[in-house]
């Protein structure tokens, strides 16, 4: 069986739940913490629930049986990491916004100016976002160690949850070292890919899953093959909704991509198959804050006539039948519609 119909409500319960409990703790610091708490219930308020939906899928494949409480908490965990990553993504890239709404610094900066404070309002928001996205990632480690299995089965666990924070930390740097120098080869962009996106967001949910559920080697080993190419087509599609997602779907600036000059396996496929004129119109255009709409339309037409984004496309395709072939492994057989429906969420959106 896979997760309920109501499993993402779950989630969302648990994580208020789990905030109720929080501000309880923290009311003797008193008033001025309280808009601090708002932004961390703000900050895990909507989303896909992408990760926790793979961690139980894990725990299903791994044998475990149905909506368990415990298992509805742990996979929550994965919630408050996810909001923790975003929260300090968004002031690495000076993103402005999230999901439709001021990015957690942004709105610091906005409720310093609001409120008429000393010193300087962007400082001050992002030295807010730095200190939120590190509470959000130490209650993902509290609510999944509470999460109600036993100290043994936790144990045998964490060492899947300490790898998809190293790896996902890893990528977003190495993420930045390549805006850094400016250019980067399908290969480079790709390594980033598996370690920023494939693992972190499918592969070690999965794995966190089963491993809650005692599953073996070989169950580890064949979801491995599954998630890998799902996560890399995943992140391939977010490449693609970077620069070309409608921005009433997204909750994101047209272009925002191009403006933080990400080097992601899009761009890579434009340069490698640019002519002069379309590379130093990239050359110019990556990585300038400033761009106006009309020239965010231009860049998007030189990824276009390149033909890099007809070429991603066909990359997330071969990463898809990639995924689905690996379905027909043992250990993931019986849980061919689960996998394929996750897949399906993960690679087929428009946001």
């Amino acid at each position: 069986m896979t997760a309920s119909p109501d499993f993402a409500t779950r989630v969302g319960a648990d994580l208020e739940a789990f905030m109720a409990v929080q501000r309880e703790r923290l009311a003797p610091l008193g008033p001025r913490l309280v808009p601090f708490l708002d932004s961390a219930a703000e900050a895990t308020t909507g989303g896909k629930r992408l990760r926790a939906a793979f961690c139980h899928a894990g725990w299903t494949v791994g044998g475990g049986k149905g909506d368990d409480a415990a298992v509805v908490r742990a996979s929550a965990a994965l919630e408050l990491l996810q909001a923790s990553a975003l929260v300090h993504d968004d002031v690495v890239d000076a993103s402005m916004t999230r999901r439709g709404k001021p990015a957690a610094h942004a709105a610091f900066a906005i409720a310093h100016r609001g409120s008429g404070w000393s010193g300087d309002p962007d400082a001050y928001g992002v030295g807010a976002a730095i200190l939120l996205g590190d509470l959000l990632l130490s209650w993902s480690d509290e609510m999944f160690r509470t999460s109600g299995f036993s100290p043994e089965v936790v144990a045998r666990a964490t060492p899947y949850l300490d790898a998809c924070k190293t790896e996902v930390v890893s990528g977003q740097f190495l993420d930045l070292v390549g805006q850094a120098i400016g250019a980067s080869s399908v290969e480079e962009a790709m390594r980033i890919v598996r370690y920023k996106a494939a693992k972190y967001t499918v592969e070690r949910p999965l794995h966190l899953g089963a491993a809650l559920a005692g599953a073996g080697p070989e169950t580890i080993d064949a979801l491995s093959a599954y998630a890998i190419p799902v996560g890399e087509a995943f992140q391939l599609r977010d490449d693609v909704l970077g620069v070309f997602g409608d921005p009433a779907v997204t909750g994101k600036p047209a272009g925002d991509d191009l403006r933080e000059g990400k080097r992601t396996v899009l761009v890579a496929h434009a340069y490698d198959r640019a002519t002069v004129e379309q590379r130093a119109a990239l050359d110019l255009g990556l990585g300038d804050p400033d761009l106006t709409p009309a020239a965010v339309d231009r860049l998007r037409d030189v990824i276009h006539d390149t033909g890099a984004l007809a070429l991603l496309e066909d990359d997330i395709a071969a990463l898809e039948d990639q995924a689905a072939s690996a379905l027909a492994l043992a250990p993931l057989a019986p849980w061919v519609d689960v996998l394929s429906d996750l897949a399906n969420r993960a690679v087929r959106r428009n946001a």
